[in-house]
């Protein structure tokens, strides 16, 4: 059992250098990212990738490209420098080049297909890059993990394994407290205040399988603050919760801002973007745009992303219409 960013399934120590030659994790991976990409045709045209022969290759014939990221700064929560990630040649992203903010809310936004999660898990060491460099704080994040809080998409969880939520809450201490080591009531306290933030104190003792889809989400949200990272990465926390979750969860969000936290978030309601992100990083395979929210999330730069689709863009406007509404 690992609580920080390098479990992406309960119950399972996923261990970065295996997870980066595993040809089952490497093939279930593949599996997933042919299922969920676009139609050639649905993906814009300024966006298409180099073809699958140029990908990890060197210009003009050359030795391949080493990736220095000498320009990003090292106080930067989050560098990435020229990432490239691909599934048997097949791009998935492709020359993400980025640096996070500190202490902001970040959304990461794009249509289904679009590498936002791959990208996550890129960063975590949990899926092979073809190219590029990633730093956290200046440092590899195989020396910074314990900088980083992760909170993955619910289906990436096995909800059967036989835990309540306190127990679950409790991995998050795991990298203050040591493996094979007890968890001592010390721990134990951080770990229920933890629950207490989410509102799901009353929960502590309830196996994570009789939990709702909500008070799941915040069970995990809660294991992420039990960390007490500096970084948090949250692969689409608002995905099939009910709003008073959603509510409850951006709150927390903000609380982490205003702690001086920097939290990068998955999220695909693009009504809710200007009023729970501070900064945006449009994705579609590239990066189209990321910056100010106010800057970046244009109709222009929508349609950049999204390839025109109308209905989308309507949201959007409403968004526009209704900004600065918060959650009550």
């Amino acid at each position: 059992m690992a609580s920080n960013a390098d479990s992406s399934v309960l119950g399972e120590v996923v261990d970065p250098d295996r997870a980066a030659t595993d040809p089952e994790r490497l093939a279930a991976d593949d599996a997933a990212a042919r299922q969920s990409a676009p139609s050639a045709g649905a993906r814009p045209e300024h966006l298409d990738a180099p073809p699958p022969s140029q990908i990890g290759a060197a210009p003009h014939g050359g030795r391949p490209r080493v990736a220095t990221g000498e320009e990003h700064p090292v106080t930067a929560p989050l560098s990435i420098h020229d990432m490239t990630v691909a599934y048997h040649r097949k791009p998935v992203l492709w020359d993400v080049d980025f640096d996070a903010p500190a202490g902001k809310l970040v959304g990461i936004i794009g249509p289904n297909g679009a590498g936002k999660s791959t990208m996550l898990k890129a960063v975590l060491d949990l899926i092979p890059k073809v190219s590029g460099r990633v730093t956290i704080y200046g440092k590899p994040y195989r020396k910074q993990r314990h900088l980083v809080g992760y909170v993955p998409q619910r289906e990436t969880v096995d909800w059967d394994f036989p835990v309540n939520g306190l127990d679950v809450v409790a991995m998050g201490r795991y990298g203050k407290i040591g493996w094979c080591r007890p968890v001592t009531r010390k721990h134990k306290d951080a770990a229920m205040e933890a629950l207490e933030r989410v509102g799901m104190a009353d929960y502590a003792r309830r196996q994570i399988s009789q939990l709702s889809g909500g008070q799941q989400q915040r069970v995990f949200l809660a294991r992420a603050l039990a960390q007490d990272a500096e970084l948090y990465l949250m692969d689409e926390p608002f995905s099939g919760v009910d709003a008073a979750t959603e509510s409850a969860i951006i709150r927390v969000l903000q609380d982490l801002r205003t702690a001086g936290k920097t939290v990068l978030v998955v999220h695909h309601d693009l009504q809710t973007v200007p009023a729970y992100f501070d900064h945006v990083l449009l994705l579609n395979m590239r990066i189209v745009a990321h910056g100010p929210t106010s800057e970046v999330f244009t109709e222009e730069n929508l349609h950049k992303t999204y390839g025109g689709r109308l209905t989308l863009l309507d949201q959007a406007a409403h968004a526009f219409a209704t900004r600065g509404r918060q959650p009550q």
